[in-house]
C-alpha cells in the first residue's frame, strides 16, 4: 500500500483535474497522430514546407503527451494510454482518408483550436483548487495550440 498524497489539493479535486487532463491527453495524442500521418502523406506544391512544419509540430505534441500524462500521475491517477481510451476521451476525431494539403491545414487548425478549448475548460477547476503546476502546464499548452493554429491559418491567407 502506497502513501496517501498530501499536496494541498483534496482528493475530489485531484480526481476532477486528472479527468480533465485525461481529455487533454487524448486530444493531444490524436492531434499528434493526425499530424504525423499528414507529415508522411502530404503532397502537392507545399510539400516541403508542410512536411517540415508537420514534423516540428508532431515532435512538440509527442513531448507534450508525456508532460500531460506525468501531471495526471503526479495527481495520483492513472493516465489513459490505449487507442480505445483515447478514442473515448478525445474530442478531436480522425479521418479515414488522406485529405488534400489545404484540407490537412484546416483540419489541424480545428484540432489545435479544440485542444486549446479542452485545456481552457480545465482552468476554472485548477484555479479553484490552487493547482499552480497544472495551471502552468495548461497555460503553456494554450500558448502552443493558439500559436500553431495561427501559423497554420496564415498558410491559408492570400492577400494581394
Amino acid at each position: 500500500m502506497g502513501m496517501e498524497i498530501d499536496i494541498g489539493i483534496d482528493k475530489k479535486d485531484r480526481k476532477a483535474i486528472a479527468d480533465g487532463l485525461s481529455h487533454l491527453l487524448a486530444d493531444t495524442y490524436v492531434l499528434y497522430l493526425k499530424t504525423h500521418n499528414y507529415h508522411w502523406n502530404v503532397t502537392g506544391p507545399m510539400f516541403q514546407t508542410l512536411h517540415l512544419m508537420f514534423m516540428t509540430q508532431y515532435n512538440e505534441l509527442w513531448l507534450a503527451v508525456d508532460l500531460v500524462a506525468e501531471r495526471i500521475r503526479t495527481l495520483g491517477h492513472t493516465a489513459p494510454g490505449t487507442y480505445k481510451a483515447f478514442s473515448k476521451l478525445a474530442s478531436i476525431k480522425e479521418e479515414d482518408d488522406i485529405p488534400a494539403a489545404t484540407q490537412m491545414i484546416k483540419n489541424l487548425v480545428k484540432g489545435h483550436e479544440q485542444a486549446a478549448k479542452t485545456a481552457r475548460g480545465i482552468l476554472p477547476l485548477v484555479d479553484k483548487a490552487s493547482d499552480e503546476p497544472t495551471a502552468d502546464l495548461l497555460t503553456q499548452r494554450l500558448q502552443l495550440h493558439e500559436k500553431t493554429a495561427w501559423m497554420l491559418r496564415s498558410l491559408l491567407e492570400d492577400k494581394k
